[in-house]
């Protein structure tokens, strides 16, 4: 859905009193926090979506992994997720859906997760993912509300999914590329999580459908600080600039860009083809940290160390100006 929208029925939600609730959908967190005890919380959110590749196997660890990162953007461990699952069964044979769960399955096993139902419906078009309960002790709690002046980024996985995916459904995407993206998209962010705890980081946001320039937005104003990315330093998949030349843009791209824009001032020289990179919509995009300058080198190593398809410092935090988000190149 267009982040406007989303926004406007967020704001027009009922809030809740309940102490307990540590988080709810105020500043778009990644997922909700409630207090269990006073030394555990439990982490919840829901994702899912169509098909992005036609390998089943492939998307169900797409959609997996997207789905658990929400936990890991909050400092948390996934406990346990439910399957959520339409499918055209009238149309296409139940083997197919076995593959999409089997694919998924292998990744919560690696994220230390254990399946334990869901719920299926008919649909005309395949869609899933998954709801996702995860634990996290309060001092280990990761939220986007913390961004201080002086902090530095680091981003963790490279971005332009949603152009080679286009692209892929155009029949348009060469192999090694999509196989690139495919890559990145089924990595678990636990290892920005574990970047992110070691580093003493303040704030994070996993990027997903608003691109990054729209989560960064959201960071920024969560934290109440204006957030400065240096475009020529966003890691890119291999591939995806070209492909965003060639016209594969989605829908979103356009929508990211119209609201994103009102609160972001972009500077001038600042590349028009590397800036859609910015808007385009991701999917198991990467965490976006936002940690003490001192502990980068830190924070980058780790993340490196343990396989990141990208660990690179694509900017800072300031203190508020008239814009949350400012682009300029480096």
């Amino acid at each position: 859905m267009p982040q406007e929208g989303v926004a406007q029925l967020v704001r027009d939600l009922p809030r809740s009193d309940d102490p307990n609730l540590v988080v709810g959908p105020e500043d778009f967190s990644d997922g909700g926090v409630y207090r269990l005890r006073d030394d555990l919380l439990v982490v919840q959110s829901v994702d899912f979506f169509p098909p992005l590749v036609d390998d089943p196997v492939a998307f169900g660890r797409i959609a997996a992994a997207n789905s658990l990162s929400d936990v890991f953007a909050m400092g948390g461990s996934p406990t346990t997720v439910l399957n959520v699952v339409g499918f055209p069964d009238d149309k296409l044979p139940l083997s197919i859906l076995g593959e999409i769960l089997r694919g998924s399955a292998e990744k919560v096993q690696e994220a230390g997760a254990v399946v334990v139902g869901g719920h299926t419906v008919r649909d005309t078009e395949i869609k899933f993912g998954l709801a996702v309960t995860g634990t996290v002790e309060p001092s280990r709690l990761l939220t986007n509300r913390e961004a201080k002046p002086g902090d530095v980024l680091l981003l963790t996985k490279p971005i332009g999914t949603g152009f080679i995916t286009t692209a892929f459904k155009a029949g348009r995407c060469p192999d090694e590329v999509l196989e690139a993206a495919v890559d990145s998209m089924t990595q678990l962010n636990s290892i920005g999580r574990d970047a992110a705890h070691a580093a003493a980081a303040h704030a994070v946001t996993d990027i997903t459908g608003f691109g990054l320039a729209g989560h960064a937005n959201e960071l920024a104003q969560a934290s109440g600080v204006t957030v400065v990315i240096d475009v020529a330093r966003v890691p890119e998949l291999p591939g995806a600039l070209s492909l965003a030349q060639a016209g594969y843009m989605t829908r979103a791209s356009a929508s990211n860009r119209g609201f994103a824009e009102a609160t972001t001032r972009i500077a001038s020289g600042v590349d028009p083809l590397r800036l859609e990179l910015l808007f385009d919509a991701q999917t198991s995009g990467g965490l976006l940290i936002s940690l003490p300058p001192d502990r980068a080198d830190e924070a980058v190593a780790l993340a490196k160390n343990a396989g990141a398809t990208a660990a690179v410092i694509i900017g800072h935090v300031e203190e508020q100006q008239d814009a949350s988000l400012v682009l300029r190149d480096s």
